[in-house]
């Protein structure tokens, strides 16, 4: 085993906004297990962001841990779970595969070999760093269940809104258009080939409206744009901060749904015919469509992981995926 695989870098977040890089033993691979060397890395940027400022309430602790995370909310916590490396040591027909894991900020790891995924040959390691954000939205599509020739609005036009919309694009007969008070995500829009607009021109009267703005005036608006006795599907997850809406006027009269998605588990419409394994596999696939490119905004090398974290902890990055590059690690 080489020196490198012996030891590895990873990133700690170690208060409000700032973390270090540290150096880690790595254990012996046991006979199951699989010693993964990190390509890239993606930055989470909703449920990353929350961590920073140490926003998971202490009643979800436990239940937004990451899998392999280590340390304990608030901090200090290695935190993340978007890890695309190759498999150097472990079964014969993994070594040498690309994998995905839900793994943290590291330059190499052990884990049980269960715990990787094939990234398949025509889906470049870069863009696999966007599984978890696809299986995001694989989950949400499954709790939406949009219909044949539904006008369907995703409000919000980050990762995860970006996912879903362009998964829902390939559904024969859905309109569907993606919202944001960001005017420059008109170019993404183009990209995934869905219509972009402003909520000030988002037209009212949609079958289905998709939330994943984690904020109460995307929230508000996919309220007013859903049609009578239509669902908003609620994809957000705000942490800590409270949420107010006005729920009176027409809310009651015109008999609104807002219901919540959240990949902890799968769709309830799946439960019984998908595990997460199945729901992954099937994201990781979905990625052979070149047109999630369009999300990966910003690369960075390993080594700058603390400054990149720390613009994302203030609000200065406003890029979509930011990936990490660990190649040279």
């Amino acid at each position: 085993m080489t020196r490198a695989s012996e030891r590895a870098t990873a990133y700690w977040v170690d208060g409000p906004g700032r973390g270090t890089l540290r150096e880690e033993e790595l254990p012996d691979p046991g006979r199951d297990d699989v010693l993964v060397r990190t390509l890239f890395t993606g930055i989470s940027r909703g449920t990353e962001s929350v961590v920073l400022r140490g926003g998971v309430p202490a009643s979800e602790r436990e239940r937004m841990r990451a899998p392999f995370q280590s340390g304990d909310f608030p901090w200090p916590v290695k935190y993340g779970y978007l890890n695309v490396g190759v498999v150097e040591q472990g079964p014969a027909g993994l070594v040498g595969r690309t994998v995905f894991a839900l793994f943290p900020h590291q330059s190499a790891f052990v884990v049980p070999a269960r715990a990787v995924t094939i990234v398949p040959d025509d889906v470049p390691a870069r863009r696999a760093v966007l599984a978890g954000a696809v299986e995001t939205a694989v989950n949400v599509l499954w709790d939406a269940a949009p219909l044949l020739g539904d006008r369907v609005s995703i409000v919000g036009a980050g990762m995860i809104g970006c996912c879903v919309a362009r998964l829902a694009r390939g559904i024969p007969g859905l309109d569907v258009l993606l919202v944001d008070v960001d005017p420059s995500r008109a170019g993404v829009a183009q990209r995934l080939g869905v219509a972009f607009c402003g909520p000030g021109d988002a037209p009212p009267g949609r079958d289905l409206v998709v939330d994943t703005s984690a904020s109460e005036a995307g929230l508000q608006h996919a309220l007013q744009t859903v049609a009578t006795d239509g669902e908003v599907i609620e994809a957000s997850w705000f942490g800590d901060r409270p949420v107010r809406l006005d729920l009176g006027g027409d809310f009651h009269a015109r008999r609104l749904t807002i219901r919540a998605s959240q990949v902890g588990a799968v769709a309830q419409r799946r439960r019984g015919t998908r595990t997460p394994s199945d729901r992954l596999a099937l994201a990781i696939g979905l990625l052979r469509d070149p047109a999630f490119d369009a999300l990966l905004t910003d690369d960075s090398s390993w080594r700058d992981l603390p400054t990149v974290m720390a613009a994302l902890a203030d609000g200065s990055s406003q890029g979509l995926c930011h990936t990490i590059d660990w190649r040279d690690a």
